[in-house]
């Protein structure tokens, strides 16, 4: 975690676009840099799964953490759910902050998303994609299922609950509905469309986002460095943020060497250091209002849980506790 963390100041907004919303939570410590962080999850899931992540790129640059239309809670649009659709909303976000060349940093299917934005907008200069999917040689249903079992038994239950969580306020049939235009999304050929600097990141353990797969697309990219992180899963951006966190600023600063690995001890998240009753029952009880919120439709409550839950991280991980 950083050695002098600033408090984050977090804030949750709607961005409306035409046929669908998108909730948008700005996290802030008043860092000066210029630049900024867009963060997409993957299928299902929600900028939850960024409670790490965020608050330490927020120590260089403000972050907008999404929750794309039908995850998190956020209504679904009615349209066809496609990485196409969902660029589409980013797109809108980017506009309507006057967004004009930050950071997109995708995971699972958000790569997906983050290549549609950058086939796009060739002016974009840098982006993250985190353990991006699919292997078009293992773009069925059965198959992925399979993969993703053997990378989450690698996974702790805090992403396990996180991950439940966000599938319940997705729901089955949105769920079901989306997978299939993420199979069909061929990653492989879109990739070289766009033209920013690209950090292509695993973990270790990643199996629905091999090896063999970031080698492909790294040739058919314009600029493409590739690493791993040691001991890590598909869900490296929860629970080795650290590591990630500062692959990212590296990668920015074009101080990151084409390829390497990390070793797991230098991205995991360390223990907090105020652990005690309190703060663990604080933090499950920010984010089960956070998923009441969510899924009543109270936006106010969302930002307040969301709000509640960053002071409790930045509390606990504060040096000198």
């Amino acid at each position: 975690m950083p050695v002098d963390p600033r408090p984050t100041d977090v804030q949750v907004e709607t961005y409306q676009g035409d046929s669908a919303r998108t909730r948008v939570t700005r996290m802030s410590t008043g860092a000066g840099t210029g630049r900024s962080f867009v963060l997409i999850a993957g299928i299902g899931v929600a900028a939850t799964y960024f409670e790490f992540l965020a608050p330490l790129l927020a120590q260089e640059g403000e972050v907008y953490a999404l929750d794309l239309p039908g995850f998190g809670g956020v209504p679904a649009s009615g349209e066809a759910p496609t990485p196409g659709f969902f660029a589409d909303q980013v797109e809108g976000v980017l506009d309507h902050y006057g967004l004009d060349d930050p950071i997109l940093v995708g995971h699972s299917m958000g790569t997906q998303v983050v290549t549609e934005v950058l086939a796009r907008r060739l002016t974009l200069s840098h982006a993250v994609l985190v353990s991006p999917v699919v292997d078009e040689a293992e773009a069925n249903a059965l198959l992925q299922a399979v993969r993703f079992v053997q990378s989450t038994v690698r996974e702790s239950l805090h992403i396990a609950l996180l991950a439940v969580s966000a599938y319940l306020l997705c729901g089955v049939l949105y769920f079901f509905e989306t997978l299939p235009h993420m199979l069909r999304y061929r990653i492989s050929d879109r990739i070289g469309a766009g033209r920013a600097r690209l950090l292509l990141l695993r973990g270790e353990f990643d199996r629905p986002s091999p090896r063999r797969l970031h080698s492909r697309l790294a040739h058919r990219a314009d600029h493409a460095r590739q690493w791993e992180i040691r001991g890590a899963a598909h869900c490296v951006v929860n629970s080795h943020a650290v590591g990630v966190a500062q692959l990212v600023l590296r990668h920015v600063a074009d101080e990151l060497p084409m390829k390497g690995r990390m070793p797991a001890e230098d991205a995991a998240v360390p223990p907090a250091r105020r652990a005690d009753v309190s703060m663990v029952l604080g933090a499950m009880a920010s984010r089960l209002a956070e998923w009441v919120s969510a899924a009543r439709k109270d936006e106010g409550g969302v930002e307040k849980a969301k709000a509640r839950h960053a002071r409790l991280l930045w509390d606990a991980y504060r040096p000198g506790r």
